[in-house]
């Protein structure tokens, strides 16, 4: 078992990455300091690792909350049923709550923990590749609105996060691509000899080498964890993090969550980033050619869906937690491992860029 930390001074928490860890009643048992915990997972992560999870919070009175799995049931009405456990249990401020699954869950828990009597622990136990390496470390959660990703939610991090590698075995094929998605993001923004490892090694990680899986997730979370303590709530590096994204959620809000999954629609977007920062000057051709194959050899697209037009999605982007005083701010590339936020990028070169990258075509 590998331990990274957050560092965040008195709010710091660790990570555990490791195989097995379901198995451990540490590190589990350690960060719950209550006598009630509750674990929130879905109908497709129930079955394969709730009991194993309860089976290690037995003496802590677990309250078991099932949802429904699906980016489009990342709503508040779908949040209902937690707080309605927590009631009916009478659950105090000394409840955990206990995130078991992917992304959604992850960020669902989290932001339930964060209101519920104005704030609860919670600990993140991340199945998916996307969540292990990205979502589940830094303490943003929240949930969609039809007009807009992640628009409503709260920084809130966690007491730990705990990372069973094991549990990628069970992933199916198109999401560990997704998560693939934000692997690659890390070496985009801050560390090419990273990213020249992912291009010798992407091939292990779809075949799910063990090895290979534990260090790129290993490596994520490190980088993430750098940039989160220097800038916990996203006033200044955090949101080069976000490479990408602004362009992923037009995707997901325009084609309806749930169609395009969040790593497929990053990946996309990435690759609009480096054509966009190609555009501009910074990236030459042969550096979006990088970008562009990595994300193929991934298994995941490369350009907008053609239903979506350029007008559309620029429409999109501008319901974005990076818009501020009505300028839309982008997270570019002026060379490989040096991502940068920009607002000076005029509208006519991103329709541009959006049409040449598939939006409308």
């Amino acid at each position: 078992m590998k331990t990274l930390v957050v560092e965040l001074g008195a709010r710091s928490y660790p990570i555990y990455i490791g195989p097995g860890l379901l198995d451990q009643k540490q590190p589990l048992a350690s960060h719950i300091t209550g006598r009630r915990a509750v674990i929130v997972t879905n109908d497709v992560v129930a079955p394969l690792y709730l009991d194993r999870v309860r089976a290690l919070l037995g003496h802590f009175e677990p309250v078991i909350v099932v949802l429904p799995d699906g980016e489009q049931h990342k709503t508040l009405g779908d949040l209902n049923p937690v707080f309605d456990a927590l009631l009916t249990h009478r659950c105090d401020r000394g409840t955990t709550l206990v995130a078991l699954g992917g992304g959604v869950v992850g960020d669902m828990t989290g932001f339930a923990a964060a209101v519920y009597q104005r704030g609860v622990p919670f600990i993140q136990i991340p199945t998916t590749l996307l969540a292990q390496v990205d979502s589940s470390v830094g303490g943003k959660t929240g949930v969609n609105h039809p007009l807009g990703k992640n628009m409503i939610g709260a920084f809130h991090q966690p007491r730990c996060v705990i990372i069973d590698t094991s549990t990628l075995g069970s992933l199916p094929d198109r999401e560990l691509s997704a998560g693939l998605a934000e692997v690659i993001k890390y070496g985009l923004i801050r560390d090419t000899r990273f990213l020249a490892w992912l291009e010798e090694n992407v091939d292990r990680l779809l075949a799910r080498e063990p090895q290979a899986l534990a260090f790129a997730i290993e490596t994520s979370c490190r980088s993430k964890a750098v940039v989160v303590a220097a800038d916990e709530t996203e006033r200044g590096q955090r949101a080069l993090l976000n490479l990408g994204h602004t362009f992923g959620h037009a995707i997901e809000t325009g084609m309806g969550y749930g169609s395009w999954l969040h790593g497929e629609a990053v990946a996309a977007g990435m690759v609009v980033a480096a054509e966009l920062s190609c555009r501009i000057g910074w990236l030459q051709p042969p550096d979006v050619a990088r970008v562009r194959t990595l994300v193929e050899r991934a298994r995941l697209p490369t350009r907008i869906p053609a239903q979506l037009g350029a007008g559309q999605v620029l429409e999109l982007m501008a319901v974005d937690k990076k818009v501020e005083d009505g300028k839309l701010r982008l997270v570019l590339l002026k060379a490989l491992g040096e991502a940068t936020v920009t607002a000076d990028v005029p509208r006519a070169v991103i329709m541009e860029v959006l049409e040449r990258c598939g939006a409308g075509t």
